[in-house]
């Protein structure tokens, strides 16, 4: 039993839940999985929500609400009206995180909640005429985009579009929050108190109904402070923007460092308190406040919520940091009144008989003590590989899984018992996975999924290589009709590639993996068509439905006999090393 709370609590509590709850986008250092499918990416309604959230005599607000793991771009935004000869004056866009492209240079992004403000200096009702474009972090661009608003004269109210903005939580964000709540009460400085607490709260009055009111009593104040905190949040966070501004260097690094100091107390190094004054307070106000009672149950949930413990503070500084980056005060407070449910389900167990449960305290809560530590470093890694070089978060990788594999006793000679035994297992794992982060970034990888270089494939090994020449690059679809019949005709596969020049990862994918020798080694079995989608016209924007997609990057086979090969498709970006096993994997099937 007490190993299915440690799993439970280090799957769900840990840190890195509150990673994924900080920023959930992969990025360029942490790398993800290439995906081929298009249903693995949003439609651009959904991926980009958009709402009028303003409109007087004087001032147009919109709100852009990009999904985790999207982002807009500044230079694509577009402002026009129906009449044209509506004036607007010059948008206020606050300043976005900047993101240097090899190919496009110096660009600003948005992820997260972005307003926008437009001056109105006419009073007549106009069509608003919104143009905009954004990517997935993922490796898919969106071809640009016209949302269309009615605006009503003299500063009367408009008609939201639309594609005005959804909640921002659903009951699976919900019971992730409720599950880490349960978790983080099993943490070295919760779990002994429960005992004390419930003998507080329950003064004795353990089992049927006046337990279950007493125990609910407790719980539901504190969940609700919980949910004020989150509400609070995701104000602030919406009237700040603050998802876009933590991407710099001078606020990651800080945040960094934040955690860091948390590892090392977890380690044992220092004991975090709050102030010894402010903490006297709120002790004598408990010690006054008398127990078993149902108001002093609440007063007893609400001074819980502020003697956070600092074992749960780290996760919840980074669900706090979620929240906040969100911009929604609803989503926020509905969340961390989830967490707060959760945190108090285990006094709900005592107060209904079911103490036998719970797991007992005993050395196993060092062993958790120290795995926090361990994941607010990887934590604190996270934030900084979006500031510094691929191989230099390997190489911090590497160093952490070193650290974690010599406290397992990888090293050590001299094992006594099967469970250390088991440690060591684990410790020497991790040091080999040390060893390939360190040889990867020494050789300039930097993913640490992928710590170690692709290996090459000997040109000629699998089959005639294409010429530099061989793509054959369309525009329209009635010419790429005509190439696909002519294709079929001649009984040769095709390999299509979806392709626009506003599209970061078609430029990735062009010059660094459709040029690997990996590659081109397999390509010259196929006739290669490009689909040039730059312009997005609503003939080329006919063709993507047709061919349910999104937009480009996009990789689609199609057989000898011209049917496609859609179990094979590759949509959004991919690296070379995988592709090649796309290619092998469909020459395969081909005979080739």
């Amino acid at each position: 039993m007490r190993r299915l709370f440690l799993l439970l609590f280090l799957l769900l509590a840990s840190p890195a839940f509150a990673t994924g709850l900080l920023d959930n986008r992969p990025s360029a250092t942490l790398g993800a999985a290439s995906l081929s499918n298009a249903a693995d990416f949003l439609p651009v309604h959904e991926a980009f929500k958009l709402s009028l959230i303003q409109a007087d005599a004087q001032h147009i607000k919109l709100r852009f609400v990009a999904t985790d793991g999207y982002y807009l771009y500044r230079h694509r935004f577009q402002f026009r009206t129906e009449p044209a000869d509506v004036a607007l004056g010059t948008p206020n866009i606050p300043k976005g995180e900047a993101k240097h492209d090899e190919f496009f240079g110096d660009v600003e992004v948005y992820h997260g909640v972005l307003d926008i403000e437009l001056p109105r200096t006419d009073s007549r009702a106009f069509t608003l005429l919104v143009g905009y474009q954004g990517c997935a972090d993922k490796g898919l661009c969106y071809p640009p985009e016209t949302e269309r608003l009615s605006i009503d004269g003299e500063g009367g109210a408009a008609a939201v579009a639309p594609a005005a903005g959804e909640q921002g939580w659903n009951w699976k964000s919900l019971l992730l929050f409720f599950l880490a709540g349960v978790g983080l009460t099993f943490t070295p400085c919760v779990l002994p108190m429960l005992p004390i607490l419930s003998g507080v709260v329950l003064r004795g009055q353990v089992g049927g109904l006046r337990g279950l009111a007493l125990s609910l009593a407790y719980i539901l104040p504190m969940a609700v402070s919980f949910a004020v905190l989150g509400a609070l949040m995701g104000l602030f966070g919406a009237g700040l923007n603050l998802q876009a501004r933590l991407q710099s260097a001078w606020l990651l690094v800080p945040f960094a460092l934040f955690f860091v100091v948390f590892a090392l107390a977890m380690f044992g190094l220092f004991e975090l308190k709050l102030p010894q004054a402010l903490s006297n307070r709120l002790d004598n106000v408990a010690n006054r406040t008398k127990g078993g009672s149902l108001l002093g149950a609440a007063v007893l949930g609400v001074l819980s919520s502020l003697l956070v413990s600092p074992c749960v503070s780290a996760p919840l500084a980074g669900a706090l940091l979620y929240i906040s980056a969100s911009g929604d005060a609803l989503g926020g407070a509905l969340k961390l009144f989830a967490l707060g449910l959760g945190m108090g389900a285990p006094l709900l167990l005592v107060a209904t008989g079911g103490a036998a449960w719970l797991p007992k305290s005993g050395p196993w809560l060092n062993t958790v003590k120290n795995a926090i530590g361990v994941l607010l470093l990887g934590l604190a890694i996270g934030l900084l590989s979006r500031v510094l070089p691929g191989p230099l978060t390997l190489l911090l990788v590497g160093f952490l899984a070193g650290g974690v594999a010599v406290f397992l006793g990888a090293v050590e000679f001299v094992i006594k018992t099967p469970r250390q035994r088991l440690a060591q297992l684990l410790g020497l794992a991790l040091l080999v996975y040390a060893l390939a982060c360190w040889y990867g970034a020494l050789n300039g990888q930097g993913d640490p999924l992928r710590p170690l270089p692709a290996p090459g494939v000997a040109a000629g090994s699998a089959g005639p290589t294409a010429p530099a020449d061989a793509w054959q690059t369309i525009t329209t679809p009635a010419a790429l009709d005509a190439a696909l019949a002519q294709a079929k005709a001649a009984g040769q596969p095709v390999l299509l590639d979806w392709y626009a020049d506003w599209c970061i990862s078609c430029k990735v994918i062009e010059h660094e993996v459709l040029n690997a020798a990996q590659v081109q080694a397999q390509l010259g079995a196929f006739k290669l068509l490009r689909f040039d989608i730059t312009d997005s016209n609503a003939e080329q924007r006919t063709l993507l439905d047709r061919y349910q997609l999104f937009g480009p990057p996009a990789l689609l086979f199609f057989a000898a006999n011209g049917s496609e090969m859609t179990s094979d498709r590759v949509i959004g970006e991919i690296n070379a090393g995988d592709f090649a096993e796309v290619l092998a994997r469909v020459r395969g099937k081909l005979g080739l």
